[in-house]
C-alpha cells in the first residue's frame, strides 16, 4: 500500500490534448507496496485539512460480475467533492481506493489538478475494505469475489452509475464527461489496466507505481532495499538478520520480546514483521530514522539488535502504527470485517498477483527463512487447499509489462 519502491522501473509518457493531462501506464514497472497501510497519524497526522470532504455516499455494486444467474448486491461507498467542477462539462477525476479503508478524498496533487483542470472528485471504495464488505463473515469461500477483475467491473458500474447522477443533477441526459483514472501501487495497476480494459469509459488513466507485471518470486523488493540503504546500513541490517536469526536457531525465543512480538510463534511470521520494519523507512522516505542509529550503533560496538528493536518499537509500531498482531496467521485467519483488512490483501497475494518478497540467494537483507515455501504455507494454512496465485494467467490477461492503453489521438 502506498507509493511503493520501484526498481529499475521504466515509463511511458502520454500526452492527452484534451486537458494536456499526463497519462502514464508503467512499462516495466517492477513496484510494490509493502501491504501496510499509511500511517493514521505521526507521518501523515490528522492535521485539519488532510481530506476534502469525508461525507459518505453509497450505491448498490453486483456482486458477481460474471454471472448471468446471481443477482445479488452489496452497498460500496464513495466520496465525492464538486467544489472545483466547472459544471456540466468539466471533466471527471476518479481516485481510486486500494486494499485499505477509505476514508475520505484527500487535499493531495490530485485535488491541485482537479482544480486547474476544473474537475469532479470522485473516489470508490474497494470491495470488502473499509464499510464497502458484501458479506459479514469473511470465510474463504464467501472472498471468492475479490479479484482485480471484479473490482474493475465495481469501476465501470461505478462509472456508469456517478455519470447518470452528474446528468440528472443537471437536468440532462445522455451526456458523457471526459473521465481520467488515478491510482498508485496496487490501485495504480488497477488505472491502468481499466484505462485497458474499458478504454470506452476513460479519456486516460495516470498509473503511479502500477504493479501492472505480477511475480511469483519478488526478490527484487529485498535487493531494492539494500541498495536504497547503501553499503554502511545493508550490512548492519545484514548483521541484525544473522544475529536474530542465530537466536531463533538456538531456541533463544526471548529476542521476540525485545520487539514486543512474543505472540508470534511462527518464526517466519516474526522474520516478516523484521523485514517489513526495516522496509518502511525507504518505503516512505526516512531512511535516516533507521540507518543512523544503526550505523552509530555498529561503529560503537553496541548492541545491534538492541538498535534496531527499538526502531521497530518506537517507529514501526509507535509512529507507523503497524499491528505486531497483523503477521500472525492466526490472526490473519479472522473472519470479521473489521479486524480483516490484512486478510484481504493475504487473499489477493495468494489467490492472484503473488509478489512473494522472498529472500535473493545471495546477499540478502531479510532473513532466507522468507522463502517461497513460507509463503505457500501461509496461504495454505490462513485460506485452506486450493488458493494458489497463476501469475501467468494475470499477465496474460492484462498483458503485464507489454500493457497498452491506446491508441490515442
Amino acid at each position: 500500500m502506498g507509493a511503493g519502491i520501484t526498481a529499475g522501473a521504466t515509463a511511458r509518457l502520454v500526452v492527452v490534448p484534451l486537458l494536456l493531462l499526463p497519462l502514464l501506464l508503467a512499462r516495466g514497472a517492477e513496484a510494490v507496496s509493502l501491504w501496510r497501510p499509511p500511517p493514521e497519524a505521526g507521518l501523515l497526522g490528522s492535521a485539519p485539512g488532510r481530506f476534502l470532504t469525508q461525507e459518505e455516499h453509497w450505491m448498490s455494486q453486483t456482486l458477481d460480475h460474471f454471472s448471468p444467474t446471481d443477482h445479488r448486491q452489496f452497498k460500496q461507498r464513495y466520496y465525492e467533492f464538486l467544489d472545483y467542477h466547472r459544471a456540466p462539462n468539466g471533466p471527471v477525476f476518479l481516485n481510486i481506493c486500494g486494499e485499505a479503508s477509505c476514508s475520505g478524498i484527500s487535499n493531495n496533487y490530485l485535488a491541485v489538478m482537479a482544480k486547474k483542470f476544473g474537475a469532479a472528485l470522485v473516489s470508490p471504495e474497494h470491495r470488502y475494505y473499509g464499510k464497502s464488505s458484501p458479506f459479514e463473515d469473511l470465510t474463504t469461500e464467501n472472498l471468492r469475489f475479490l479479484s482485480s477483475k471484479q473490482a474493475l467491473s465495481d469501476l465501470a458500474v461505478f462509472r456508469q452509475y456517478y455519470q447518470e447522477t452528474l446528468n440528472a443533477k443537471y437536468n440532462r441526459s445522455g451526456a458523457d464527461n471526459s473521465w481520467f483514472v488515478f491510482g498508485g501501487s496496487y490501485s495504480g495497476a488497477l488505472s491502468a489496466w481499466f484505462r485497458l480494459k474499458f478504454p470506452h469509459l476513460t479519456c486516460g488513466s495516470l498509473a503511479s507505481s502500477g504493479v501492472v507485471l505480477a511475480v511469483y518470486n519478488f526478490t527484487d523488493f529485498d535487493k531494492q532495499i539494500g541498495e536504497s540503504a547503501g553499503p554502511e546500513c545493508k550490512g548492519a541490517l545484514q548483521e541484525v538478520t544473522r544475529l536474530v536469526d542465530g537466536q531463533l536457531q538456538s531456541g533463544h525465543n526471548s529476542v521476540k520480546e525485545l520487539f514486543g512480538a512474543k505472540m508470534l510463534e511462527n518464526d517466519g511470521d516474526f522474520l516478516y514483521l523484521l523485514a517489513d520494519a526495516a522496509a518502511i523507512a525507504f518505503q516512505y522516505g526516512n531512511p535516516d530514522v533507521l540507518c543512523s542509529p544503526l550505523v552509530e550503533a555498529k561503529k560503537n560496538g553496541t548492541d545491534l539488535v538492541e538498535a534496531f528493536a527499538h526502531y521497530v518499537n518506537d517507529y514501526y509500531v509507535g509512529t507507523f502504527r503497524a499491528p505486531v498482531a497483523s503477521y500472525d496467521q492466526n490472526y490473519l485467519k479472522n473472519t470479521t470485517p473489521a479486524e480483516s483488512s490484512y486478510r484481504l490483501w493475504w487473499y489477493q497475494v495468494c489467490s492472484e498477483v503473488a509478489y512473494f518478497q522472498v529472500a535473493p540467494k545471495n546477499d540478502s537483507v531479510r532473513s532466507a527463512k522468507i522463502d517461497t515455501r513460507y509463503h505457500l504455507d501461509l496461504c495454505k494454512n490462513v485460506f485452506g487447499e486450493g488458493v494458489y496465485p497463476d501469475v501467468s494467467m494475470t499477465n496474460l490477461y492484462y498483458g503485464g509489462t507489454r500493457i497498452a492503453g491506446g491508441p490515442f489521438e
